[in-house]
């Protein structure tokens, strides 16, 4: 039996132990974390300032770049704190709310992956519907219950987290609180939790996951039933960019909640994937293939030089 001393905070060792290494890491991460910030603030700005982005699926856009904003800053601001440190705690009561933010941050993105691809199926498989179907007041409907759903269901796991009992050992072989890394140090009976956790996290990643790919299976039928190629092109560089960002968080979101907590590298790289990686990438990858997108960017700095001027 081990001792449960009721710890009052817990020791994240991070990336690596080597000073050296940690200094390169602080400044990578910074540079990264900065990146993120620029890159999904300025999505955020573009899509409120252009009339021409006022359509649903930069709607949803907005959505998910203020979210990467959010998430980004969840664990990346306490890792660099911890790569500078020598200390590298964090209180029960911080690991929890980091835990639970990174838990809600990852369902409300899989939500919203799922909306948006239900909206690429209406744009293109039902064109001349496509105003109907997705009006203001429907995906207003499906971005705040993406949201909700996903704060609910954090929720839910969190409570039952604090009502844990925690070890004396108290190292966590990692960079954030997890809620995996967090039963791994309790010395509770987490049957329990872990068991709501894996239904909770398969439910959501099951529905959103046969959402998209229902999505992409009507929309891969009606681009083969396209008779140009240049429509068939265009048909498809409307969504591309959602299916790169989609096949780059379930990859590695969901197998991260999948596998036990061992303190194995791979658990890192999973977690570095989808809660610091692709906040970054977003940005770039619906800016880079959206020449909507490009054009506004264009457009607000072109503005915001001549005021400059």
């Amino acid at each position: 039996m081990q001792n449960c001393s009721a710890p009052t905070e817990f020791i994240l060792l991070g990336l690596s132990a080597d000073a050296h290494i940690q200094a390169v890491l602080f400044v990578l991460f910074l540079v990264i974390y900065l990146l993120t910030l620029t890159g999904n603030f300025m999505m955020v700005l573009v899509m409120m300032a252009d009339a021409h982005l006022h359509s649903p699926m930069y709607f949803f856009l907005g959505h998910l770049s203020f979210l990467d904003l959010w998430y980004s800053s969840v664990s990346v601001p306490k890792m660099l704190e911890n790569l500078m440190s020598k200390t590298k705690t964090i209180s029960v009561e911080g690991c929890l709310a980091q835990a639970f933010f990174v838990f809600a941050n990852g369902g409300t993105e899989a939500c919203l992956l799922a909306v948006m691809a239900y909206d690429r199926y209406a744009a293109i498989c039902h064109p001349l519907l496509y105003g109907q179907i997705m009006s203001k007041q429907l995906c207003e409907g499906l971005a705040w219950g993406s949201w909700s759903l996903a704060l609910l269901n954090a929720l839910i796991n969190i409570l039952l987290a604090m009502n844990l009992d925690f070890c004396e050992y108290r190292t966590i072989h990692h960079y954030i609180c997890e809620l995996p890394i967090l039963f791994h140090l309790s010395c509770s009976n987490v049957q329990t939790n872990i068991t709501v956790m894996l239904c909770s996290s398969l439910m959501i990643a099951f529905v959103t996951f046969l959402l998209i790919l229902s999505s992409y299976g009507y929309i891969v039928s009606t681009i083969l039933s396209i008779s140009s190629t240049a429509g068939r092109s265009k048909a498809f560089s409307t969504c591309s960019s959602h299916l790169t960002v989609v096949l780059l968080y379930f990859g590695s979101a969901c197998l991260r909640y999948l596998m036990p907590a061992s303190g194995s590298p791979l658990e890192l790289i999973f977690s570095l994937q989808y809660s610091v990686i692709t906040p970054m990438l977003n940005p770039l990858i619906y800016s880079l293939k959206n020449k909507e997108v490009k054009t506004a960017v264009r457009k607000m700095f072109g503005k915001y030089c001549q005021h400059c001027k």
